[in-house]
């Protein structure tokens, strides 16, 4: 397999570094045309290229990031006619970026059921189809802890004594992939336990968490995003949901961020149909409904301020439940639904609002969706990468205006146009994003890390006996 020539450097250092990152492309292909991806090792790789096999890991420093430069490499050379060999090398490189072969992955997470909340939502589904896919999932979760309530919102519970049962999981799991969904205890203690151990792991950015701590406590935006940049500065991917928040993000100074899309349940989430009762028969119409945390970084007091004709709906609980149903009487607070009894609450809603300014997707707008109702909301994160020219919604004119008028615009779209529109997205597809950005620790490091890693462990338990 020929390689191209570097393009022209100014420094000799450039000039011999782009020669060996092409060197051990070139190997990779040779290898790949001999033999299968998964008996190809760094070793093998190192040796046919003519270079150490620290060299191999200091130009790729994971497996994914080896394939992944070797596969942009192949699509550049789209134009030269490809030898009999081309097509298995490419199917062969694109069923490991695909992420076919079964892994054990580690998710850990500080959001977890009994939480109810979109981040939730999303890992549970997305767990759920990585094990139909074939993988091996471990979850590391609040529930397996001794917790306290986060101060201002007792709803969430957090770990406490996290790092060393963390560690003990990492041992008994031995995990070839590793993702931090959230930037708390847990989240801590597994990105801790990365960074000393020098195990590769990917994080996501679900929440704009700067400005939910900075709506309650008097904290500057620059202190949240001060830590956030630091907790996920070693990632070898950052996940974030839309092009709007990466391009946010990006603003503020972070690296390594690669989309990953959402989905929704089409079935369980469905346009209702006659021989379903309306949920809301008995109050004025039309329904206009918001879904949630009942909780000040929601902004849910900005929808029920508005001057809307029928019924303003607020499904869920949180802290603020009780101040705004006392300050909003002839709102309806249902507290929470789940399962098939909140998608009949979104089904027979004429329009689901969404006043939130910080969340980075929310889930809760496919859902609605989902049902054929339209969506009215601000121009945030989330809302502006998904409703412009659906069909399935209406923006405010800005992130304070213009929401009343969006509540009215989406009242005339036309329900079927917006569940067609929701039909566009499923979990298969987000959960096959997922197991694409995941960065496996190479082999073969991982087997050797983790042989070494129970040695250790053994001549440890053997001291005290000694003694």
């Amino acid at each position: 397999m020929s390689i191209p020539p570097s393009r022209y450097v100014s420094s000799l250092r450039d000039r011999q570094k782009a020669e060996t990152h092409d060197q051990i492309l070139g190997a990779v292909g040779r290898k790949l045309e001999s033999g299968s991806l998964d008996d190809l090792s760094f070793a093998e790789i190192a040796a046919e290229a003519g270079v150490g096999e620290r060299t191999v890991y200091r130009h790729f420093p994971t497996r994914e990031a080896l394939m992944g430069a070797f596969w942009a490499w192949l699509q550049t050379q789209a134009m030269i006619p490809p030898r009999p060999s081309k097509a298995r090398v490419r199917d062969a490189v694109r069923t490991h970026i695909d992420g076919q072969k079964p892994m054990r992955i580690l998710v850990a997470t500080d959001a977890w059921e009994p939480q109810v909340n979109g981040v939730v939502r999303t890992l549970t589904r997305v767990i759920k189809e990585m094990r139909d896919m074939g993988h091996t999932v471990e979850v590391v979760s609040p529930d397996q802890f001794k917790t306290f309530p986060l101060p201002t919102y007792a709803e969430i519970k957090v770990a406490v004594g996290a790092y060393e049962p963390v560690q003990e999981r990492f041992k008994a799991f031995e995990p070839e992939a590793i993702h931090i969904a959230t930037e708390g205890p847990i989240g801590l203690a597994a990105r801790r336990i990365c960074v000393e151990w020098k195990l590769p792991f990917t994080t996501s950015y679900h929440t704009r968490f700067p400005e939910y701590v900075s709506a309650r406590l008097p904290l500057p935006l620059a202190a949240g995003y001060a830590y956030m940049k630091w907790f996920h500065k070693p990632s070898g991917r950052l996940m974030v949901a839309t092009p709007t928040m990466r391009d946010e993000l990006e603003q503020h100074g972070f690296r390594n961020i690669t989309p990953w899309s959402r989905g929704v349940d089409t079935e369980q989430f469905h346009q209702r149909t006659p021989d379903e009762p309306d949920v809301f028969a008995n109050l004025a119409k039309p329904i206009f409904l918001s879904v949630g945390r009942v909780a000040v970084e929601k902004n849910i007091e900005a929808f029920l301020a508005l001057d809307l004709p029928g019924t303003k709906v607020v499904v869920g609980d949180g802290p603020q439940k009780d101040e705004l149903a006392e300050k909003y009487p002839k709102a309806v607070f249902t507290g929470a639904k789940f399962g098939p009894e909140l998608a009949a609450h979104f089904a027979c809603a004429d329009v689901f609002v969404f006043p939130s300014l910080t969340d980075t997707f929310g889930l809760v707008i496919l859902e609605a969706m989902a049902t054929g109702t339209p969506v009215a909301a601000y121009p945030a994160p989330g809302p502006i990468d998904i409703i412009p020219n659906s069909g399935a919604g209406v923006l405010a004119v800005t992130a304070t205006e213009g929401l009343r008028e969006a509540c009215l615009e989406a009242l005339k779209l036309d329900r079927g146009a917006v569940r067609r529109f929701a039909e566009g997205f499923s979990w298969r597809a987000c959960a096959e994003d997922f197991v694409r950005n995941l960065q496996p620790y190479p082999e073969p490091e991982k087997t050797r890390f983790w042989r070494k890693l129970r040695r250790l462990t053994r001549v440890r338990r053997r001291r005290p006996e000694a003694a």
